[in-house]
């Protein structure tokens, strides 16, 4: 260890200042928790979370020191904006619950902290508290539960408040069928711009910037090609060979020949059924 410009404060190599933590005020004679804490210089991050200037980095962080312990333990080097708890240092750990009901269980582990105090000046103070004045987690006015205690608190907590669930529910669920009733309207505008009249044109509206626009969507590309496909087929060059036009002739004049013995045929049996025959 390599002391610092202050005495008191303990320095070790990576910059990290070291400070004693303590349980409670009653435990005088119990063992010291250690933390180290240091500025947070990651440049290469880009969270716009943890400014540098204002956060705090921290080490070894106990299991039993939730956010708000952290928060009253570290309020008394200045106002705290924000404190994030991590299993380990790097990004943001996000959440992947929506709601806060249904929360995922925590490992009980050591932790690393985030502090981002509204002063930096806040931080240097942090850095600068001696080794030999622990800070204290709990104490008359803002007790820490542990043992049956903590486990029945954390019990209560998990119990779910029913008139406020059904009134989540309930806002949930308008706010779907919000979004739902504004999508419908949305493709109904996009369908009825998307009409063609008899000739295919289709009705252009002015846009939002005065622009006109045409509509494009899935739908309308495949009208079009459909389209594209129909007028290129009427386009198509039919017996443009002198030998393909003799062939449509030939073909015509077989068929024309074909429907006429039919004909015959036909004005053949029905002068038959005509005939007279007494007996």
């Amino acid at each position: 260890m390599a002391p610092s410009e202050d005495q008191h404060a303990c320095v070790i190599p990576g910059g990290f200042t070291v400070l004693s933590l303590r349980f409670s005020e009653d435990d005088a004679h119990a063992a010291l928790h250690q933390l180290c804490v240091k500025e947070h210089r990651v440049r290469s991050e880009s969270n716009t979370n943890r400014p540098l200037d204002r956060t705090l980095f921290v080490l070894n962080v106990p299991p039993y020191c939730s956010q708000s312990v952290i928060t009253d333990v570290f309020s008394r080097f200045g106002s705290i904006q924000s404190v994030e708890l991590n299993e380990k240092p790097g990004p943001s750990e996000s959440s992947d619950t929506e709601s806060e009901y249904f929360t995922a269980k925590r490992r009980q582990c050591f932790r690393v902290a985030y502090i981002v105090f509204e002063d930096p000046s806040s931080v240097n103070a942090a850095k600068r508290h001696p080794l030999n004045a622990p800070l204290i987690v709990s104490t008359a006015d803002r007790p820490v539960k542990t043992g049956i205690r903590k486990w029945i608190q954390q019990y209560s907590d998990s119990l779910i408040n029913s008139s406020s669930l059904q009134q989540d529910v309930d806002q949930f669920m308008n706010d779907y069928d919000r979004r739902k009733q504004e999508e419908a309207e949305r493709q109904k505008e996009e369908a009825e711009q998307q009409l063609e009249d008899e000739e295919g044109w289709v009705k252009v509206k002015r846009g939002n910037r005065g622009v006109k626009v045409r509509p494009h969507s899935e739908t309308a590309d495949e009208r079009t090609l459909q389209k594209e496909k129909k007028k290129k087929e009427r386009k198509e060059l039919q017996n443009f060979y002198s030998w393909q036009h003799r062939n449509t002739q030939k073909e015509h004049i077989a068929e024309l020949r074909k429907k006429f013995e039919e004909d015959k045929q036909r004005i053949a049996l029905l002068r038959a059924q005509r005939k007279f025959r007494p007996y």
